[in-house]
């Protein structure tokens, strides 16, 4: 008898038996063989829809907010977590090839089937082929070279277990099987821009894109650290391959921008540019042609995830007890490296030259003139949510300087030299260490969902994950347009981004600048998507930009826009109101940067983490696997 899976239960109306012979002879009701499933298209789809289900990002909406409360752009506020200090070795880690082997199975299974039309067969593999290198990539970027196991493994009994004990492949061999593959599927998948959460010519040709970006710069940066190697280059990828994996790099980009994959555009709908640059995330209709690959949730379906519920704004909480609100407070680190409009960096202007405080009309005021990406990350003090202020405001500052606040908005007091009590501090915080209200003078609005009842717990919220979008083909054309020299190209590409947030004065990208407008360009379009840490590790700069020393106020302001300033701890910045009855300030607003409370220290990036740790058990049961550098 041939094996049988387990795939779904199925309800059919038998008749009854007529001996306990005839009752044992009933094949099961709740099981299918294979047969069945592969050769009809609609089970062998549920197979494949379970094999998506099962795809890894590093940062992911259904994993919840915690994983984006890292890497001194953003901190926690539930009242318990801390910020991290010094990363374990264990930290990213993903070695597990029981997908790799399902995903193996379902390729081998589907390419004998007898009964699915040749179309049906072409895409079912192309795609279980995409979730296999987009899993490699998953595993190569945090772990350097894993066995490459392409065909499942059978061992049979009394066989001899050391056949099956398989080597760490090179790193760049790792990636040349992530970029193959990537290139022989493409033409097998949909070249359709409307589908987006099932792999596509496009998803296909942008994981080739940033798996080539990737090799090109750990190849190109890997000298900065030299001890994070193995010998074979098991873990690290030889200088002189760097250009062609750039060169490949662009070319699919090309041709995603060129059109050949499907007509993908910068999402450009709604007249204010910060709230379009929002609405790239929750605009699901087919008018959102940028996203290229999705992971998408489904609310009538009953998938959901809690992002919303956990970090809409306090005050905006739509459960009742709050409790599950407020929990991601953006960094000032963060905030100001969205550039102002003429181009150039800047602290938030909190003091004059003479080091006497900056008042402001509005609250708002300070942040002026700034990339409209800014407004459409984070929520500013003095901006909205679903219609509703959000109200963020830490106190009064008196006229000799000191702090008038309370322990939280309901605590009513009587400033000096008035009877009557009134609030003295925002509902949505800050107040340090108050869980669930902003612990930095901000909250994340990327991915937040203005539906109505997203943000509860019954309903949750159905925003898809994007896991791929067309601004990061620009900017990765950009980036390996720069590596190659061509200085015209990568300008040209990267002011196409920027022109979206509201610059009109292009920039030009040379050999001294280059690097550094790169890099700050995706941490500021792609904050929480996702990619930051693993930027700071293909260029080899986490070390400098988490070296376990703490940032100064001074050092905060210094040096904005440089790829290797060092970004910890996460700092926040407090509103408050003057008062000084009859001064020519009173009412206006100041604002003072300071470090949280539950800030403990710096985050440390040794060079161990560079490649996240293999489980000793796994190097126990299979000794070929060498342990990774400097662990």
């Amino acid at each position: 008898m041939k094996k049988f899976i387990i795939i779904l239960v199925v309800f059919l109306g038998i008749d009854s038996c007529n001996s306990d012979k005839e009752f044992l002879n009933v094949p099961p009701l709740n099981i299918l063989t294979q047969e069945t499933v592969f050769n009809d298209p609609a089970l062998a789809l549920s197979v494949l829809g379970d094999l998506y289900n099962r795809a890894v990002d590093f940062t992911s909406l259904k994993t919840g907010w915690l994983s984006f409360t890292d890497f001194g752009e953003s901190f926690p506020s539930d009242g318990s977590t801390v910020s991290n200090t010094t990363w374990d070795y264990t930290a990213w880690s993903l070695y597990e090839y029981g997908y790799v082997r399902d995903l193996n199975l379902f390729i081998e299974r589907i390419a004998i089937s007898t009964a699915l039309n040749p179309a049906d067969k072409s895409r079912f593999i192309a795609e279980a082929r995409f979730l296999r290198a987009q899993y490699y990539f998953e595993m190569v970027k945090r772990m350097g070279g894993v066995p490459l196991i392409t065909k499942s493994l059978v061992f049979p009994i009394g066989g001899d277990i050391t056949t099956f004990q398989v080597a760490r492949s090179k790193e760049h061999e790792v990636y040349d099987f992530i970029i193959t593959e990537s290139e022989d599927i493409k033409n097998s998948l949909p070249n359709d821009a409307n589908t987006k959460s099932r792999a596509t010519k496009a998803a296909a040709l942008a994981l080739q894109c940033r798996a080539a970006l990737y090799a090109g710069s750990i190849a190109k940066y890997g000298s900065k650290t030299p001890l994070v190697s193995l010998p074979g280059d098991i873990v690290g990828i030889p200088a002189n391959k760097s250009q062609q994996y750039y060169a490949k790099a662009l070319s699919a980009a090309n041709e995603i921008i060129d059109g050949k994959a499907g007509a993908y555009k910068l999402y450009n709908s709604i007249p204010n540019l910060s709230e379009n640059f929002s609405a790239i995330f929750y605009d699901k209709t087919t008018s959102n042609k940028e996203s290229i690959f999705v992971e998408d949730f489904k609310a009538y379906a009953g998938k959901t995830h809690m992002f919303t519920t956990n970090t809409q704004p306090f005050s905006q909480s739509e459960e009742a007890a709050n409790s599950d609100a407020g929990r991601l407070s953006p960094s000032l680190n963060l905030v100001q490296s969205f550039e102002k409009l003429d181009n150039t960096f800047s602290p938030i202007e909190t003091i004059n030259s003479d080091g006497t405080p900056m008042y402001y009309s509005s609250i708002t005021d300070v942040f002026k003139n700034r990339d409209a990406r800014l407004a459409a990350t984070v929520i500013l003090p003095g901006e909205s949510f679903k219609g509703k202020l959000v109200d963020v405001w830490a106190g009064y500052i008196l006229s000799n300087g000191t702090v008038f606040t309370a322990a939280n908005s309901s605590v009513l007091r009587a400033l000096p030299g008035t009877t009557e009590n009134v609030q003295v501090v925002g509902s949505d915080g800050p107040v340090d260490g108050l869980a669930f209200r902003t612990q930095t003078g901000f909250y994340n609005r990327k991915y937040l969902d203005p539906i109505p009842q997203s943000g509860t717990r019954g309903r949750g919220s159905d925003l898809p994950f994007i896991r791929y979008r067309y601004s990061e083909i620009l900017l990765n054309a950009a980036e390996a347009s720069f590596e190659l020299g061509d200085f015209s190209k990568a300008s040209f590409f990267i002011n196409q981004v920027r022109s979206r947030a509201g610059f009109t004065i292009p920039i030009t990208l040379n050999s001294d600048n280059g690097f550094d407008r790169i890099a700050n360009e995706r941490r500021v379009e792609f904050a929480f998507e996702g990619h930051f840490l693993f930027d700071m590790k293909r260029w080899r700069i986490a070390n400098s930009v988490w070296d376990g020393s703490k940032m100064t106020t001074t050092d905060l302001r210094s040096n904005i826009g440089i790829a290797t300033k060092r970004n910890t701890p996460p700092f926040g910045l407090l509103p408050y109101k003057y008062f000084n009855p009859g001064n020519i300030n009173h009412g206006k607003w100041l604002f003072i940067e300071v470090l949280p409370g539950r800030v403990t220290g710096a985050l440390n990036f040794r060079n161990g983490n560079y490649y996240s740790q293999i489980d000793p058990l796994a190097i126990i049961a299979n000794p070929k696997l060498l342990k990774q550098p400097n662990q």
